[in-house]
């Protein structure tokens, strides 16, 4: 796939143009998560590209005593009250321009899971989603499927990832931009 030797650099300038023209709305989150957590930054073990292992950032939407666990293991008092107008509108994923520009990550690509989450791990390696950069938004998450469901969830990863071209590419970052999809369920208590 000749696009997909494009990517690197769609990333590049879209990450760096992001956080230049959000630039003020990054430091007001980070002072009002500051805040709220006295930690406004979360950072959590990702797997990445070949199964290599990073730290993901985000802004810090769950109180600290909070159980490193997917999304949807969690329980719904556990997001803070800024917390969830963050999830709500994807300003919590910023950070994750970071790790972008680090190479860790690419804007469209698969969800990283966390270390432990080994059905998860074993469907991707079964896959092969684990030859390409993980992402902030990506098919799955357009259509609401979330590491809930992770044999789905690693089949709509690989038919993005074999259809990945600049059409789709841009076409995923637009969906996301205006509100599509919603993020990993959290549970209800």
């Amino acid at each position: 796939m000749k696009f997909i030797s494009y990517i690197r650099f769609y990333d590049l300038l879209i990450s760096f143009l992001i956080l230049i023209i959000f630039s003020p709305l990054i430091i007001i989150t980070f002072f009002i998560c500051f805040l709220e957590t006295r930690k406004p930054i979360f950072i959590q073990k990702r797997v990445g590209k070949y199964k290599k292992s990073f730290n993901l950032f985000k802004f810090r939407t769950m109180y600290l005593d909070t159980p490193s666990l997917a999304s949807h293991l969690v329980n719904k008092k556990s997001v803070t009250k800024f917390g969830r107008i963050l999830r709500l509108v994807k300003i919590d994923e910023l950070p994750q321009l970071f790790n972008v520009i680090k190479g860790e990550m690419s804007l469209v690509g698969p969800r990283p899971c966390l270390t432990n989450q080994e059905e998860l791990i074993f469907y991707r390696n079964k896959y092969n989603i684990f030859d390409v950069r993980p992402g902030i938004t990506g098919l799955a998450q357009i259509k609401g499927i979330d590491m809930s469901e992770p044999e789905k969830l690693t089949q709509v990863d690989s038919y993005m990832i074999n259809n990945l071209n600049s059409i789709n590419y841009f076409k995923y970052l637009i969906l996301t931009l205006f509100g599509k999809g919603r993020g990993d369920k959290i549970i209800d208590k």
